[in-house]
């Protein structure tokens, strides 16, 4: 191991003399507390170190010692359920080593050595494997089968392979190598956190990430696979759409990143998820679900860090053919991190002080997202589904965080102030917010949803943006101005913002809705403009045709329970096609 000396600490940047030896990105142990860091600069014999601990009381002359090895995670059983900070250091397991706060120079292992688990095979001797390839299962949680995979670079012949219950550092398997050489396989592998894990190939996303929130499914979809944006101001609920997605989306696993968040969100979601439920098998989120936490008190390189233990995480769960989402809150904060250690090693600033390089380093972690096939004999397709929340100061979304994210990702979910202070929610602004794979995904929901449903989408978003432009009418002339066609859109459009895409986060049954339920809403909604834009060729009042009585019916719609919502749309329905009828007839004997 190469040693140096500290010549120089300035906050979490550590320079260090007579370090040659060591190569970038290599982890460093830093003074005699042994704090962690990692080289991010190398100029002669001197290298610049970001240290992801606390460094006051360090100074000149104190000792640093290279591993010889990058920053990396350590992958296997045991990682479900976990709660690690930006470095993969599980806390709870610090909390009961140190007490609530973190010592300085604490050294755990990320994954328990003493856990035992049931190793059940799934190759036997003589077989033929190689990297990627799954040798074996462990039950991880009730909700995951944990596959154990052939590390990268080794490809051969099974020699031996054993099952019963073993530590992760255990011998499970032994491969003959094509040179001969006998490599023995454990349940753990450790891969560098900002390299990218290979796969086969990698495939244009085509099935939609179902997350249950109205506004996201049938306006602005995401793909399975796909990446998203979520930029807002403070207060426009980033934190709470995105924990809707956390607990919601038609994901096999979550990695859930608080990347400089705030300790009391950051505490919300730790006391939360246990408690939660997992829609599908009814047993606890938290099952299936890996948290990283890394809060804004928390030393801010560990915060730069975060988000590449995540994706890699998330990219070792995808490559056992899971479907993952990850979801970082937020990528601001991590590039401000960004922003003050490049600051202190004086590089040249960008646009308002970022680094330049700020676009390819956002790029490289959503760029990690993807649907892919993975390696192996039998490769196996799994998906990184990417959404990162973006805080623009003062809602500026024309600032370099915002705009760099926009030009990577292919779903931008625009929140508003103006909606959230209202108390819509989600404040997404549907007339900003966009999604690249709506078209794409209409498709899916043409044949598993309702063949009309696209339709009817596009329509309704049609609606919405003639909405916006009557309203200005409205502001100078007054509604009366408008025509009884006018007056209908502005009506549905009304109905398709309170009664639709309205949907309380907090309400037991309002929370989570199935595309079934979106379909039968929205169509009933749409319905009624259909059925009212007939029925206002004839001489009918417009108030008489917002007065229906079963519009209290359609606002009230969203807190039927999906068992019996089929049934009560149908009476529903019924109620309106009859309104409708005798309102034609009574329009009908005023002509006479």
């Amino acid at each position: 191991m190469s040693k140096g000396t500290i010549v120089k600490v300035s906050g979490p940047l550590v320079v260090a003399k007579n370090m040659k030896d060591a190569n970038m990105f290599d982890v460093v142990r830093v003074s005699n507390e042994r704090l962690v860091g990692e080289i991010i600069e190398m100029r002669e014999d001197m290298a610049s170190i970001q240290v992801y601990e606390e460094t006051s009381g360090l100074g000149p002359g104190e000792p640093v010692e290279t591993t010889n090895m990058p920053l990396s995670v350590e992958l296997g059983p045991g990682l479900m359920s976990q709660i690690f900070d930006g470095i993969q250091r599980p806390l709870v397991k610090i909390r009961e080593m140190t007490g609530n706060t973190i010592k300085r120079g604490v050294e755990v292992d990320s994954v328990d050595r003493d856990n035992i688990w049931d190793f059940i095979p799934t190759v036997a001797v003589g077989n033929l494997v190689e990297n990627g390839d799954i040798i074996g299962t462990v039950k991880e949680t009730i909700l995951v089968d944990h596959k154990i995979m052939i590390p990268f670079g080794i490809k051969g012949e099974i020699t031996e392979i054993s099952k019963g219950s073993f530590k992760v550092t255990d011998v499970v398997a032994k491969v003959k190598n094509e040179d001969g050489a006998i490599v023995d396989i454990t349940m753990l592998q450790k891969w560098p956190v900002r390299v990218q894990r290979p796969y086969k190939n990698k495939f244009t996303p085509e099935v939609p990430l179902i997350t249950g929130q109205r506004s996201v499914d049938t306006l602005f979809p995401i793909a399975k696979g796909g990446m998203a944006a979520i930029p807002g101001p403070f207060g426009s609920g980033k934190t709470v759409v995105q924990h809707q997605l956390a607990k919601w989306a038609d994901a096999d696993i979550v990695v859930y990143i608080g990347c400089g968040e705030r300790g009391n969100e950051m505490t919300d979601v730790l006391m939360e998820f246990p408690e939660l439920k997992d829609p599908k098998s009814g047993e606890p989120l938290m099952k299936r679900t890996v948290l990283i936490a890394n809060t804004s008190d928390m030393p801010v390189a560990a915060r730069e860090a975060s988000i590449y233990t995540g994706i890699t995480i998330a990219e070792y769960y995808r490559d056992m053919g899971y479907d993952v989402a990850i979801i970082a809150d937020s990528t601001s904060r991590w590039a401000e991190a960004l922003r003050e250690m490049s600051a202190r090693l004086e590089e040249m600033p960008g646009e308002e002080g970022y680094p330049a390089y700020l676009g390819s380093r956002l790029a490289q972690f959503y760029e990690r997202a993807g649907k892919v096939m993975s390696l192996g004999i039998h490769g196996r397709e799994g998906s990184i589904s990417a959404i990162g929340a973006v805080s623009p100061p003062g809602g500026d979304l024309s600032e370099p965080v915002t705009q760099a994210t926009m030009r990577i990702v292919k779903v931008f979910w625009g929140l508003d102030s103006a909606l959230a202070y209202a108390r819509h929610f989600p404040a997404i602004n549907w007339l900003t917010s966009y999604s690249l794979y709506a078209t794409r995904l209409s498709d899916w929901s043409a044949v598993n949803v309702a063949k009309d449903f696209p339709k009817l989408k596009t329509d309704a978003m049609r609606l919405l943006q003639e909405e916006a432009s009557l309203q200005e009418i409205v502001r100078l002339v007054g509604v009366d101005a408008l025509s009884k066609n006018e007056r209908l859109v502005l009506e549905a459009s009304r109905s398709i913002r309170e009664d639709y895409l309205y949907q309380d986060a907090m309400h037991e049954i309002d929370t989570y809705c199935s595309p079934n339920k979106q379909y039968k809403m929205l169509s009933t909604i749409m319905d009624f403009y259909y059925q009212g834009k007939e029925i206002l060729k004839a001489d009918i009042e417009i108030e008489d045709l917002i007065n229906l009585p079963v519009r209290e019916k359609i606002g009230r719609m969203r807190f039927i329970e999906e068992k019996d919502f089929d049934q009560h749309n149908e009476i529903m329905r019924s109620e309106l096609d009859e309104q409708m009828k005798q309102l034609k007839a009574k329009g009908g004997e005023v002509n006479a």
